[in-house]
């Protein structure tokens, strides 16, 4: 299985630039009408992937809405959706194997239903008839019944072996390369977890495998408004096990939750309230006297955490986001809140230093998120990992710079690479003799967190994200 970017698929727009509008649908003539509208749906949202490059968790939402599809129609739309996204590396190994070409010489629009059909036959319990006819509809509606037959051949020849049975045909020989085909990771991914799990690299099918399922919804209550209790009562929710400000949701659309649009409360993994409690409850040498600062920002969702805490104590946050319209966006998500945000490079922000506390969530790969954007896995390159730990290290001497002696900086990235994490807090230590402080003691409650002195979360042992954190306290003298 091919780890490296595949080439421009035919059919597949080359400008690199996101867009995750759903493009307005066409009026729909009689053919169209009558196929399978939550299937067509999850074919829409598979190709804005692969030809607009959009993120599937950001498109799919506003389809839904615009094609009026709630209910079970919504919740079949986005398994397939997210799940063929998930598992397209698997799914286009069998592809490729059944159809006995390279995935870069089938057409763009027939490889979505392709890798559509294939999940449905390989990783859900739809009848294999439906799952081929739906399919073959689905482009013999578009492309024409020579297009439509090829993907009937090809579907049936997937429908005759099980999954395990073509991960036993397909999957590499040695161990790491087999777990990462079976759970439709990338090798390269499977062996950065593999690594940051050191000792208890035993546990790497279990990473995998919570890395590979569909993540609760969390939900964050804000301080001083709400109670995790009170939010779980309203939502129907269960309030959570770690953070005292998490609730869990079976699914649904937060969105509409009167609580989310009433800014009570947020959408927020646990991971990420622990990293921001974290840094509320880091011991400062001398008095805290209320100047916080969250140097990367945006979106604005643990700015809103730490603004909270921070005027429940009486103090202030700065919130730094380089790019205007995201500034916008963490202006609106903590207004009311005692939050000032500057737009500026939180590598040289202009600001005058002496903050108690400071937050460091630098730009990472998002490899402890993936479960979280489904198709993030296969854009990810081995080479992203050294241009973002030059800048995690520089955002991190920024902010050591910025602390007042005596004050803290936490450093977190949604990431285990060992990279992105133990090595850029070690070579902090070394050039500017910041201690490290046992994170563990910040996150009371919260079990199976190694050795430390930082933390590692893993979703497969705390139900979050793979949030790295470490406390860096700054020398008096």
């Amino acid at each position: 299985m091919s780890e490296s970017r595949r080439p421009a698929r035919r059919g597949q727009s080359g400008s690199g630039a996101r867009n995750d509008r759903p493009r307005q649908a066409p009026r729909p003539d009689a053919a169209q009408a009558s196929l399978d509208q939550p299937r067509m749906a999850a074919r829409d949202v598979l190709r804005a992937v692969r030809e607009r490059d959009a993120y599937a968790n950001l498109v799919l939402p506003g389809l839904l809405r615009d094609r009026h599809l709630d209910g079970r129609d919504a919740a079949l739309a986005t398994e397939l959706a997210y799940g063929a996204a998930r598992a397209r590396g698997l799914l286009d190994a069998v592809i490729a194997d059944c159809a006995g070409r390279p995935i870069a010489e089938i057409d763009g629009p027939i490889l979505d239903v392709l890798q559509l059909g294939a999940y449905q036959l390989l990783r859900t319990r739809v009848a294999p008839h439906a799952a081929v006819a739906t399919s073959v509809d689905l482009v013999r509606a578009e492309l024409g019944p020579g297009k439509a037959g090829f993907v009937n051949a090809v579907l049936r020849r997937v429908s005759e072996r099980t999954e395990l049975e073509w991960v036993e045909r397909l999957a590499p020989a040695d161990p790491v390369g087999r777990l990462a085909f079976e759970h439709a990771h990338p090798t390269w991914i499977a062996q950065v977890f593999a690594d940051a799990l050191g000792p208890d690299a035993g546990e790497l099918e279990e990473a995998l495998v919570a890395d590979d399922a569909r993540p609760a919804v969390h939900l964050v209550a804000r301080p001083g408004e709400i109670s995790s209790e009170e939010l779980a009562l309203v939502t129907g929710g269960n309030a959570g096990r770690y953070s005292p400000y998490a609730v869990y949701l079976d699914g649904g659309d937060p969105g509409l939750l009167d609580a989310v649009r009433e800014g009570l409360a947020g959408v927020q993994d646990e991971g990420s309230q622990l990293v921001a409690r974290a840094l509320s409850l880091a011991p400062l040498e001398g008095p805290d006297e209320g100047r916080w600062l969250d140097l990367c920002a945006g979106p604005g969702g643990k700015a809103a955490l730490l603004g909270a805490l921070a005027g429940i104590e009486g103090g202030r946050l700065d919130a730094v986001e380089p790019v205007a319209h995201r500034a916008e966006l963490i202006r609106k998500t903590t207004k009311e809140l005692p939050v000032d945000v500057k737009v500026a490079d939180g590598r040289d922000p202009g600001l005058d230093g002496g903050y108690d506390r400071i937050l460091v969530d630098a730009p990472c790969t998002g490899l402890g998120a993936l479960r979280r954007r489904p198709e993030a896995r296969w854009r990810r390159q081995p080479s992203d990992v050294a241009g973002l730990a030059k800048l995690q290290r520089e955002l991190l001497a920024s902010a050591i710079s910025l602390v007042r002696p005596g004050g803290v900086v936490l450093y977190a990235t949604c990431s285990p690479h060992l990279s992105e994490t133990v090595a850029v807090v070690a070579d902090a230590i070394r050039r500017y003799g910041v201690t490290a402080l046992d994170t563990r003691e910040l996150v009371p409650g919260v079990p199976d967190l190694g050795d430390g002195p930082s933390v590692q979360l893993w979703p497969h042992r705390h139900g979050t994200d793979a949030m790295f954190f470490a406390a860096l306290r700054k020398p008096l003298s």
